[in-house]
């Protein structure tokens, strides 16, 4: 079995991790010199310096931000392999209680923005259509383009539960051949103007912001800012593919971009003071570049890799939330792993959510210029808070100077670009922006709440089963009580010291003896190997006492009452536990009894008016609790939904258990004892 395999450089990694990685950022190419050209007005305000510098800056930003700043420093900021900001802030969080809501911060901006991903490349794409005269259908109805754009995205959504491995064979090979493609023809349009090479320096990257040729000043750079867009989503996808795979297929990639970017440049430079194109808006240099001969299977390889690009931002909302719930920032959702490689994911309520505010933004915008409008602007905030994150984390290597550096360069830097896209606001970044405070809100609720819960709940006391154990041997054998079960199973993690939560015991022996033959407290560990299947057993010194730790792999079945009827089996069979015959029953003769499992969900009791609890905790751990009852409860979780499960709702107290104020004016006609 393989766990692995993906963190070593392999030709096969390598072409899985074209088609997984890169497809956010390999098609920038489709949208960004177009959302440049459209700030200048008509082509005839597109000067050779103006177009000179514009790509200067473009190469400069894919240079520092994504190469320095992500495939240099944060690919090796891994967190047992996996990436992205919640990976990075469990590296650091030690260092500063105040960094949790850095990575909330980024962690919600990154999933909002990952909703606008899919929408603007893939109608960046199909919006090619509208040019060739042999579809003007597209051009006459504006609702065709949403349209195709919204039936290739429920496709793309529906294969994700084959895996990224699946989809990465699937898709590695024609994003070799997108970035052959667009660095062939950029490579043969910078031969035709070869002063396009003066890209290469920073100087003409300085001159154009303040050129009276760029009407838009300093807030152009939230157009440059979108050929990066996609450095954010290479780091959260590093668990899929590995960073040594990433290490190798990156310059390959940015060699193609800069050609590319270089040579719809070099189209620029010949083409914008021509009689028939002075005053041409609106126009996609990308596709205009290309013979119209070949225009169409240019859009059909287009249109690919523009749903490669939104496969990179869904398998990183996958990590992202995958993390998020191990860092108790969302509540436990159900995971799938297609694939043996333990960090290939599926989360079907994220994948359907994604689709969800993806279509939304299909139809509600329509067009990739309104899309563009809206879009990087969240993922500025990402960016900035993954440097405070990094910042933290090169300073715990030792390294005081570069963290430093790290943090004033690229903080002004991201901070420059925050700034120039706050001009998208009005324009639709409202709408990133919003669902970036409602996810961030969410989690906020789930962390704050369930520590705020904490402080007040007594039932989560932790007591030792030792000291109980007496008291179940003999309710165990109690013949005075009905048998409630055969055996009473309990899923509740019990530390190496046998303590449990005091509502487990305060379940069986407090609200209403439960006589079993049997006490089971299980605890279930997940590993990293696809297929674990083991467990241990603590009989406590009794007969009728069982702590289980059962260990299984990222893959096997969560289905507990398959495997406790075989370990009760087993037990019987070294005489460890009694034989529980039955007297009925289609199999007769049985050596296994009956299971009767508990499942303990929480609910407030509190009174308003209880002056001990803040406002602010009553909300947060309402809200939590809210969260709890509307995803999946422990008993579908463990595969329960056939067996015999009895739910106990658990009150957290959040009020003293008596009340001050009860005054006692009288009793009456009580009856002495030797009366009665």
């Amino acid at each position: 079995m393989r766990t692995r395999t993906n963190q070593q450089r392999t030709l096969m990694g390598m072409l899985i991790t074209l088609g997984v990685v890169y497809g956010d950022i390999g098609t920038s190419p489709l949208y960004v010199m177009n959302a440049i050209i459209n700030d200048a007005g008509p082509l005839k305000n597109v000067t050779p310096n103006y177009v000179i510098g514009c790509v200067s800056l473009i190469f400069w930003t894919l240079m520092l931000i994504t190469t320095v700043k992500y495939v240099l420093i944060a690919l090796r900021a891994d967190n047992r392999h996996e990436g992205g900001i919640f990976a990075l802030y469990a590296l650091v969080r030690h260092r500063g209680k105040w960094l949790i809501f850095v990575a909330l911060l980024g962690g919600a901006a990154l999933l909002a923005d990952g909703t606008l991903t899919p929408a603007v490349t893939v109608t960046s794409a199909v919006e090619g259509l509208k040019d060739l005269p042999e579809l003007s259908a597209f051009s006459q109805y504006a609702w065709l383009v949403p349209l195709t754009v919204s039936i290739i995205l429920l496709a793309l959504f529906m294969i994700q539960g084959f895996g990224t491995a699946v989809v990465g064979r699937s898709f590695g090979p024609m994003m070799l051949v997108w970035f052959t493609v667009i660095g062939g023809f950029g490579l043969f349009h910078i031969a035709q103007a070869p002063m396009i090479l003066k890209a290469f320096s920073p100087i003409y990257a300085l001159q154009v912001l303040v050129s009276p040729t760029n009407r838009m000043g300093i807030f152009i750079l939230g157009s440059i800012f979108l050929a990066t867009t996609g450095a954010e989503a290479l780091y959260s996808d590093m668990g899929h593919v590995g960073k040594a795979n990433i290490d190798a297929t990156w310059p390959f990639v940015y060699l193609a971009l800069i050609l590319n970017y270089l040579g719809q440049g070099a189209w620029l430079i010949n083409h914008a003071q021509l009689p028939a194109w002075r005053n041409a808006t609106n126009i996609n240099p990308f596709y205009e570049m290309i013979p119209h001969s070949m225009q169409v299977a240019m859009i059909i390889i287009a249109t690919f890799a523009a749903i490669i690009a939104s496969q990179a931002l869904i398998t990183g909302s996958y990590t992202l939330v995958d993390e998020a719930v191990g860092l108790k920032f969302l509540p436990r959702l159900r995971i799938k792993h297609p694939s043996n490689v333990r960090s290939q994911i599926y989360i079907g309520a994220v994948n359907w959510l994604l689709c969800l505010v993806t279509l939304i933004i299909v139809w509600l915008f329509q067009t990739s210029a309104h899309m563009e409008a809206a879009y990087g602007l969240a993922i500025t905030i990402t960016m900035l808070m993954t440097t405070i994150l990094l910042n933290q984390w090169v300073q715990k290597q030792g390294y005081q100077g570069l963290a430093l550096l790290l943090l004033i360069g690229f903080g002004t830097l991201e901070s420059v670009f925050l700034i120039a896209s706050l001009t998208k606001f009005i324009h639709g970044g409202y709408l990133t922006l919003a669902l970036t405070l409602a996810i961030f809100l969410v989690m906020v609720t789930w962390f704050f709440g369930n520590r705020r819960r904490l402080r007040y709940d007594q039932a989560n006391e932790l007591i030792s089963l030792l000291d109980y154990r007496n008291q179940l041997i003999r309710l165990s054998h109690d013949e005075h009580l009905s048998l409630f079960a055969t055996n009473l199973v309990y899923l509740s993690k019990v530390d190496q010291h046998h303590r449990l939560k005091r509502s487990i015991l305060y379940s069986i022996l407090d609200k209403q003896p439960k006589r079993a033959l049997v006490y089971w407290f299980i605890t279930i560990n997940e590993t990293d190997q696809p297929y674990d299947c083991d467990y241990s057993v603590d009989m406590l010194g009794t007969r009728n006492i069982v702590e289980v730790r059962l260990n299984l792999g990222f893959r096997k079945s969560q289905h507990i009452n398959l495997y406790l009827r075989q370990i009760v089996t087993s037990l019987i069979a070294t005489n460890s536990i009694d034989q529980q015959h039955t007297h009925y029953g289609i199999t007769q003769p049985s050596q296994v009894g009956d299971f009767k499992f508990v499942v303990q969900n929480q609910q407030i009791m509190d009174l308003a008016s209880n002056p001990a609890t803040h406002h602010l905790d009553r909300l947060l751990i309402g809200g939590r609790i809210l969260l709890q009852n509307i995803t999946p409860s422990p008993a579908i979780w463990y595969g329960l939904e056939f067996s015999d499960v009895l739910e106990e709702t658990i009150p957290l107290f959040t009020k003293p258990a008596s009340d001050r104020t009860l005054t006692n004016l009288t009793v009456k006609n009580a009856v002495p004892p030797e009366n009665k």
